[in-house]
């Protein structure tokens, strides 16, 4: 009796293994779910500027070179200050002394002078007077415009709206989802954000100084965006 018992035992066995390993698993099968996504975007003015010149000056020695930068920056200061910029919002960000060679006649290099770059960075809240910035900079000497930035002060507002839009959007395509799919949604088990955009400055790029010096120069913000994406995942309930 027992060997009949142990055959039987046997010949189960081996069926639920024809085929590969078996597998002993006492959790519970996963519940199902939905997965979706959605962007909130939001569009506002921006409502600061920074703007960003400089200085080049060469001389045959570095005493010289310098002496002739330091005049014309202290120059750019008057003139930013006169502007109606405040002094808090004015700063150098770069300062460098370099050699210049000269490579003539396939000699060795030889010290043929010397280049003084400075530049200057100054901040305003009141966009109307970015245009006299570079104005009264390039009166001051600057030679080198590299541009102007445009951002947003506090962008948590913005941020806060499009989140909001994001996640409604991405709620209601759950929802036509299930209900296409013949199912209802159950509770939120996860939710995730990816914020884009985030008011970066938006820079506007000068060629040269001296393209300012012909007229008073006009200058538009426009708009920038900041968008939010939301990840949603929902039980299913059948």
């Amino acid at each position: 009796m027992k060997i009949i018992l142990y055959g039987a035992a046997a010949l189960i066995f081996t069926a639920c293994n024809s085929g590969g390993p078996t597998y002993i698993s006492s959790s519970a099968p996963k519940t199902p779910q939905i997965t979706v996504s959605a962007t909130g975007e939001v569009s506002q003015a921006p409502d600061r500027a920074s703007v960003s010149a400089g200085v080049v000056t060469q001389a045959k020695t570095a005493d010289a070179a310098m002496s002739a930068n330091a005049a014309k920056m202290s120059k750019a200061f008057e003139e930013l200050r006169a502007a109606g910029i405040k002094e808090k919002n004015i700063r150098t960000s770069q300062m460098s002394l370099n050699p210049r060679y000269d490579y003539k006649d396939r000699r060795s290099p030889k010290i043929d002078g010397y280049e003084v770059r400075n530049t200057v960075s100054a901040t305003s809240e009141d966009l109307e007077k970015v245009g006299p910035m570079l104005d009264a900079l390039v009166k001051a000497g600057v030679n080198n415009i590299n541009g102007v930035s445009f951002s947003i002060n506090d962008p948590e507002a913005a941020t806060s709206e499009a989140r909001d839009k994001a996640v409604k959007a991405a709620k209601a395509k759950a929802e036509a989802m299930a209900s296409a799919a013949g199912v209802s949604l159950g509770k939120l088990t996860a939710i995730s954000e990816n914020s884009r955009g985030g008011f970066r400055p938006q820079p506007v790029a000068f060629a040269r100084a001296e393209a300012l010096q012909s007229a008073p120069t006009p200058i538009a913000a426009g708009e920038q965006n900041l968008s939010v994406t939301v990840n949603l995942t929902y039980e299913i309930k059948n």
